[in-house]
């Protein structure tokens, strides 16, 4: 895509938040987090991050059901990761239902730039997509 359209699109996709992405934006927004600043939906070519900080090169993304065990996501990471990104991916559900640990696991990273928690386990069955 190119810089352009990703830079539309990014704007487009900051219009229309789910639920987990406005719960997550209300933790990060306005230096709210240790004093880091988060952008939303930022592009890094040719991808699009949910939120980013750009001081730390933190990544972080809100993922629902469709998420579970995909390779596009797998292959997204090891692009940013080839870039200096670290990636954090959490749940919708424990966005929605455990904002204070996400909190908490977003500052641990941002303190501890080697400390990142593992890879996300299959979403809870039933449930946890937007």
């Amino acid at each position: 895509m190119r810089d352009s359209k990703l830079k539309y699109r990014a704007r487009e996709l900051r219009t229309q938040p789910t639920d987990a992405e406005r719960r997550l934006w209300r933790l990060l927004r306005q230096e709210q987090l240790g004093g880091w600043r988060f952008r939303r939906q930022h592009p890094i070519s040719p991808y699009i991050a949910d939120f980013a900080c750009i001081e730390a090169k933190l990544v972080i993304e809100a993922d629902g059901g469709q998420h579970a065990e995909s390779s596009y996501d797998e292959a997204r990471d090891r692009h940013l990761r080839s870039l200096g990104w670290r990636v954090l991916r959490f749940w919708n559900p424990e966005v929605l239902t455990n904002p204070e640990g996400v909190a908490e696991t977003i500052l641990a990273a941002l303190s501890d730039p080697d400390h990142l928690p593992p890879p996300l386990t299959p979403p809870p069955l039933g449930g946890g997509g937007e």
